[in-house]
């Protein structure tokens, strides 16, 4: 055989095998490729690969309302109908105070934790205490799946809860020390910052932390010349008036012993009749929702009484 004659083989691993002649001057060179697994993700339980996202089966609803009639829950429009509620106080031991609330499919959970020292002293904490508030969706509660870092949404969520409850704190009572509230959204079904007010109230005053009054909160949705109070989350997202005006949220705070709002939250188009009338539904949907914080409330503090002594 010639000094410059001869085969070399080499092998190459891709995604499906095959062999290769090819010949040169000098020698003859065979490439053999041959098939190589993909790295496969070790750490998350896949589904079978027959297996289809329940969001297939799920019916697409109506690209838009009907702006007449009762709405799909049997509630009333341009009626303050909220829907029934179910409250309860001191359901996380680890915590100061605690509540859950459940309006509809609307579920959320608070934890209050403090007074504790503060991190970071300065000359207002000398003077009274800080009020701090953090509000996050779990990442199954809402219709596409959320991660648990805080987003834009949950900040600015955040945000409005502090300016609706530190104005019914006694911030005043607290010096050098920091009250936490931390509100996580189990499932959204609408009206969540307006229930997460309630809720956050009710575990504040479960932790004995000292109010002026309890806050309540209530929203409506504006469409038109029609309103809906307490809107479910398909209500908050569709609309069914073709024109423009009139179209938007509204959420009231109320502290309903002083008759005084501590916080308000609007977001679209609406004319000034139109805001008055629906901060008076507000209010009204609030003072509906009263009677109900009051007897949990009290129901708690039963619960937790000691027995009464024998003498």
């Amino acid at each position: 055989m010639p000094r410059n004659s001869g085969i070399i083989l080499s092998s190459r691993c891709v995604s499906g095998g095959d062999i290769e002649r090819r010949t040169s001057s000098h020698a003859a060179v065979w490439f053999i490729t041959f098939p190589c697994a993909m790295p496969t993700d070790n750490k998350r339980v896949r589904g079978p690969e027959v297996s289809q996202s329940p969001s297939l089966f799920l019916c697409e609803p109506a690209g838009a309302l009907p702006s007449h009639g009762p709405r799909a829950d049997g509630r009333q429009r341009d009626q303050v109908d909220v829907r029934p509620v179910f409250v309860r106080c001191g359901l996380v031991s680890q915590a100061k105070g605690s509540a859950y609330i459940e309006a509809g499919n609307t579920k959320l959970m608070c934890c209050v934790y403090g007074p504790r020292e503060t991190e970071r002293k300065d000359e207002t904490d000398m003077k009274c205490g800080r009020l701090t508030t953090d509000m996050r969706f779990a990442p199954f509660s809402c219709p596409e799946r959320g991660s648990w870092i805080q987003g834009s949404q949950d900040k600015d969520l955040s945000l409005m809860l502090h300016e609706s409850l530190q104005p019914a704190v006694c911030l005043h009572k607290y010096p050098r020390s920091q009250i936490e509230v931390n509100v996580m959204v189990l499932e959204n079904s609408g009206s969540v910052l307006a229930h997460a007010v309630t809720c956050a109230s009710l575990a504040l005053a479960d932790a004995g932390i000292e109010m002026y009054d309890l806050v309540l909160g209530c929203s409506i949705r504006q469409d038109g010349t029609s309103y809906v109070v307490d809107p479910t989350y398909t209500e908050e997202n569709r609309c069914s008036s073709v024109s423009s005006e009139n179209q938007g949220g509204l959420t009231v705070a109320f502290l309903p012993s002083l008759n005084q709002i501590s916080g308000l939250q609007s977001d679209g188009e609406m004319a000034e009749e139109t805001l008055t009338a629906g901060v008076r539904t507000c209010i009204e949907g609030c003072y509906k929702l009263y009677p109900v914080i009051q007897q949990a409330l009290a129901k708690a503090v039963r619960k937790a009484a000691p027995p009464p002594s024998e003498s």
